[in-house]
C-alpha cells in the first residue's frame, strides 16, 4: 500500500484545527498526503484563516462544527488548553483523532478523553514527533537496556508555547523519549527549574529513576544562544550519542576481538579497543512520517504510533517534573496558573 492509498476515492476524509506555526505544517502535509480527500481546515483567527487557505490553496471552514460536517479524522493543532474541548466535539461526531503534544492540560482531561475514544471506537494519536527522528529510528536497532541517559534539548526563545512551563513546552519530548528507550515506570524524580523571561519556568533540570534502576538526567531550556537537542545513552553493550538537531548518531562498543587483559598492560589508543557505528535511517521529514503512521491507522495499515494512554503517561512525567520544581523552589516560584 502506497500513500496513493489515502487519496484515493473512499479514503478518508481528513481535516486540521490550527492553523498557527506548526498547525500550518499539518495543512501542508495532509493536504499533500491526502490530496481531495483534504476537507480543509478551521483556525479562530479570520486573518490567519485567509492567509494559509491562499498560500496553501485548501478550504478554510468558519467553524469547527462545518469542517467536523465534513471529515472522519482531525488534526488538533490548537494551544493545549482547548486541545480537552476541540477534542471532545471531535469524539462526540465519531471523528478519528491525532492530537498534538501536550494531550491535555491536566489528567482528568486526558482520562476523559480516553474514556471517550474508547466509547467512540476510533483511532488516537498523541503527536509526540520526536520519535520519528531520523537519529532515534537509526539508534532503536542498537538500544539495550540503558542504565544511564542524559538529554540536552535548548534552544533560542520563542514566544510560541512560553504559556506553559519549559517543561510542558521542550522537554516533554525527551521525558516521551526517555520513557520510551528505558521502558520501565518512573519511580523517583528530582528537579529545579526557573524563571528568566516569563512568569514561568524556562529552564529546567530533572532527574528520573526508573524502576529497573536506570536514571535520566534532562535539561530543557527556551532561554539558550544555540539550539541543541543531544541525547546519549549509556548500556553495558556500550555507548550511543544521538544529534536530534542533525538526524545523526553514533553508537561505540567494544572490539568483540579484543582481549580485555592487553588493557592492563599499557595505555592503548580508545580506537584499539572500541568499535565506532555511524547510525543511518532513512530519510524523511519526521512530522509526514508520524502523521503518515496516522493516517495509516484509521485504515488499519499499521498500529498507533503514539497512543492516547502514552501521550497520558508522558503528560503524567511532565506533571511530576512540575510538581518537583514548585516544591523545590517554594517560595522562589510564582504559583502555578
Amino acid at each position: 500500500m502506497g500513500l496513493a492509498e489515502f487519496a484515493r476515492p473512499g479514503a478518508p476524509r481528513v481535516g486540521v484545527v490550527g492553523a498557527g506555526g506548526l498547525g500550518v505544517h499539518h495543512v501542508r502535509i495532509l493536504r499533500d498526503l491526502c490530496g481531495d480527500r483534504f476537507a480543509g481546515f478551521h483556525d479562530e483567527n479570520p486573518g490567519r484563516a485567509r492567509e494559509v487557505a491562499d498560500q496553501l490553496r485548501v478550504t478554510a471552514f468558519s467553524s469547527l462544527e462545518r469542517l467536523l460536517d465534513e471529515v472522519d479524522a482531525l488534526s488538533i493543532v490548537v494551544p493545549t488548553t482547548a486541545h480537552h474541548a476541540v477534542a471532545r466535539a471531535a469524539l462526540a461526531r465519531g471523528r478519528h483523532l491525532f492530537v498534538e503534544k501536550p494531550f491535555t492540560v491536566t489528567l482528568e482531561e486526558a482520562d476523559d478523553l480516553l474514556s471517550r475514544t474508547a466509547a467512540a471506537g476510533v483511532v488516537l494519536q498523541v503527536g509526540h514527533v520526536e520519535r520519528f527522528n531520523r537519529a532515534v529510528r537509526a539508534a532503536m536497532p542498537f538500544v539495550d537496556g540503558p542504565r544511564f541517559i542524559e538529554s540536552d534539548r535548548l534552544a533560542p526563545f520563542n514566544p510560541r508555547g512560553s504559556d506553559v512551563a519549559v517543561v510542558l513546552d521542550l522537554m516533554i519530548h525527551d521525558l516521551d523519549l526517555v520513557r520510551t528507550l528505558v521502558g520501565a515506570p518512573v519511580t523517583d524524580v528530582q528537579a529545579m527549574g526557573i524563571p528568566v523571561l516569563t512568569p514561568q519556568v524556562d529552564i529546567a533540570n530533572a532527574r528520573l529513576t526508573f524502576a529497573n534502576g536506570a536514571v535520566a538526567n534532562i535539561t530543557a531550556s527556551r532561554v539558550s544562544r544555540e539550539r541543541v537537542r543531544k541525547l546519549r545513552l549509556f548500556q553495558r553493550s556500550g555507548y550511543l550519542s544521538l544529534d536530534l538537531a542533525g538526524g545523526t548518531g553514533e553508537f561505540f562498543r567494544m572490539r568483540r576481538e579484543l582481549d580485555p587483559r592487553l588493557l592492563a598492560r599499557a595505555p592503548r589508543a580508545l580506537e584499539d579497543f572500541v568499535e565506532r557505528i555511524a547510525l543511518d535511517a532513512p530519510d524523511g521529514e519526521p512530522l509526514v512520517l508520524e502523521l503518515t503512521q496516522f493516517l495509516g491507522a484509521i485504515v488499519g495499515r499499521n498500529p498507533v504510533a503514539v497512543t492516547g494512554t502514552e501521550g497520558r503517561d508522558a503528560l503524567a512525567a511532565a506533571l511530576r517534573v512540575v510538581s518537583a520544581i514548585e516544591q523545590a523552589g517554594a517560595g522562589l516560584l510564582p504559583p502555578t496558573p
